[in-house]
């Protein structure tokens, strides 16, 4: 356990009787991630294969460009308690790899019990893009969130569903999209690959990311809530996610500039809720350090002037600014990080109880990493 151990250098410092607590990745996270992996590299060696170096090459440079972009304003939501890369990249993959394959076999397989029903090519077409396609693959991509359910203690707020839901939606999105401008690059050449990527590229990159996110809520609000509308959150998230993709789905098949664009509005003001639902958590969980880290004063490691820079986001930017210019730059980050994700500690004992010793331990190596850290 941690314990104050007397003055040093004019501080009370914090020695620990235990190691650091860190989580180590379990095999079942490790296989699924090499699995996804392997799935996701095998589609793209069979595109490859069948559209020809050339016609590849274009399509998967397309699908790769925004990439970074999208990636970085997924993780900055992620700034103020990042989670594991080992997660993130888990469900990345997972969208790309499994949620890919087994989306196109599920989605052909119905596809083809209402052929054998009497309905015709266009309606089977149909059937499958707007209603087959929706409930299968946000399913799929959706199933990345429960598989993490088993390291729950990652998931502390609604932010961290939206997080690693958008993971899954952008690795989908990439290796589909390699697909789809590849056969545009295939029937109508490089012309209409490029003009595809306007559409899917620029103008709505984000569809996947936004149509899983709406699951990443309701897995969240299960694990983090109370309250009895917890157990219907995860069926309505998925609910939302098949309605935004069916309508998207929908619209692009009328060829209606009129439906795409109410279609997009709509998934416009889906994001804007994703976004006003991050920016007040945020502001909520830097509001509560103010509560939860004072009682830590007799420490040494949070003083009045720290608690000040830890409850505001200008303040918290402002001490990372002066500390990079004073060479305490990785301390600083670590200090407030840790700091987060203690306050994080606190909110998961006050919703959902944690063991007390496991409680203890995981205190404790967060007030040693803030010792560690601390240097002014």
């Amino acid at each position: 356990m941690a314990r104050i151990v007397g003055e040093a250098n004019g501080k009370r410092g914090i020695t620990m009787t235990a190691p650091p607590l860190v989580q180590r990745p379990s095999k079942a996270l490790l296989i699924g991630l090499v699995v996804s992996g392997v799935i996701a590299l095998t589609v793209l060696a069979v595109m490859l294969l069948s559209g020809g170096v050339i016609g590849f090459g274009l399509s998967a440079l397309l699908a790769v460009a925004p990439l970074p972009v999208l990636l970085a304003a997924v993780l900055s939501l992620d700034r103020l308690e990042p989670e594991p890369k080992l997660n993130l990249a888990f469900a990345f993959a997972w969208g790309a790899g499994v949620a890919i394959v087994a989306g196109i076999a599920l989605t052909l397989a119905g596809q083809q019990l209402f052929a054998r029903a009497g309905y015709t090519s266009a309606a089977v077409e149909s059937i499958g893009t707007v209603v087959l396609a929706p409930l299968v693959e946000e399913a799929l991509k959706g199933s990345a969130l429960l598989l993490l359910l088993r390291r729950r203690a990652e998931i502390d707020g609604l932010t961290d569903g939206i997080v690693y839901a958008s993971m899954a939606g952008l690795g989908f999105a990439a290796v589909e999209n390699v697909g789809y401008y590849l056969l545009a690059f295939g029937e109508d050449g490089p012309g209409a690959a490029v003009q595809l990527f306007v559409l899917r590229g620029l103008i709505d990159p984000l569809g996947h990311p936004i149509y899983t996110s709406m699951i990443g809520l309701g897995v969240a609000f299960a694990l983090t809530s109370r309250s009895q509308a917890r157990y219907a959150a995860v069926p309505l998230g998925y609910v939302a996610a098949v309605f935004l993709h069916g309508l998207w789905n929908g619209a692009a098949t009328t060829g209606s500039l009129e439906w795409l664009g109410a279609a997009y509005l709509v998934i416009m003001a889906a994001l804007v809720l994703l976004i006003v639902v991050t920016v007040v958590e945020r502001r909520q969980l830097i509001a509560r350090m103010a509560y939860y880290l004072p009682a830590y004063g007799q420490t040494g490691l949070v003083s009045e002037a720290d608690v000040r820079m830890l409850t505001t986001l200008s303040a918290r930017k402002s001490a990372r600014k002066w500390a990079r210019g004073a060479g305490l730059g990785r301390a600083m980050s670590d200090y407030q990080q840790a700091a987060t994700e203690l306050t994080m500690l606190h909110l998961r004992n006050e919703r959902q109880g944690v063991e007390p010793r496991r409680f203890a331990m995981e205190r404790d190596a967060l007030l040693g990493a803030m010792a560690r850290a601390r240097r002014w």
